[in-house]
């Protein structure tokens, strides 16, 4: 169950006033968590030598971020996704206090054998956000318009070509972004983000 403590919670009366609270929140947060990014990308010595002055501040703004996702109150279809989406800025903000303490204390010694595991923390933010948005913009369209009979037909004679090959695209997308952030391939990295957004785009219930 996700904490409560917050102060001004967010009411979401539906799945629009929802995604445009998530929306306001990434625009908070999406700055910071690229950068941090870009930070983890570089090897222990040159993170310590260039970007230690920077991570407080950006520890920080992803705090902020998780204080302000707990106030938000999601749609009851969207609560699990939800509950999602703050634990991964939870994990984000305390992995980047790790790597930052270790900054300050060990450098780049203590710095190395952190930077995997933030690396993925950092990715399950923005998967998070993606499910989140994703999953409640399709409950959205499906109130505007009644389903065409052509899926209809589609799901009583099976699954749809569509959503296998966007299922086979987001768990490659997946997999190829969090290997290419574990491994420093940004590239790899970049192709899997790609694939990832392409599966939701092609696909939606």
């Amino acid at each position: 169950m996700m904490a409560r403590r917050m102060e001004p919670t967010v009411r979401s009366s539906g799945r629009q006033t929802y995604s445009a609270a998530v929306t306001d929140l990434w625009e908070r947060v999406g700055t910071a968590l690229t950068r941090l990014e870009r930070i983890a990308e570089s090897p222990a010595d040159v993170l310590v030598e260039e970007h230690s002055d920077e991570l407080p501040g950006l520890q920080y703004s992803l705090h902020s971020g998780a204080e302000l996702a707990v106030g938000i109150e999601p749609p009851a279809t969207a609560e699990d996704l939800h509950e999602e989406l703050v634990s991964a800025l939870t994990e984000a903000r305390d992995a980047t206090a790790e790597v930052a303490y270790a900054v300050e204390v060990d450098e780049a010694e203590g710095v190395e054998p952190l930077l995997p595991e933030w690396r993925g923390s950092l990715f399950r933010v923005r998967l998070a956000r993606l499910r989140a948005l994703e999953r409640t913009n399709a409950l959205a369209a499906e109130a505007r318009a009644a389903v065409p009979a052509r899926r209809k037909a589609e799901t009583r004679t099976g699954t749809p070509v569509s959503a296998i090959v966007a299922t086979i695209l987001i768990l490659g997308g997946a997999f190829l972004f969090t290997a290419g952030a574990v491994l420093v391939a940004w590239p790899v990295w970049a192709a899997g983000l790609a694939l990832f957004a392409g599966g939701f785009v092609l696909y939606r219930p």
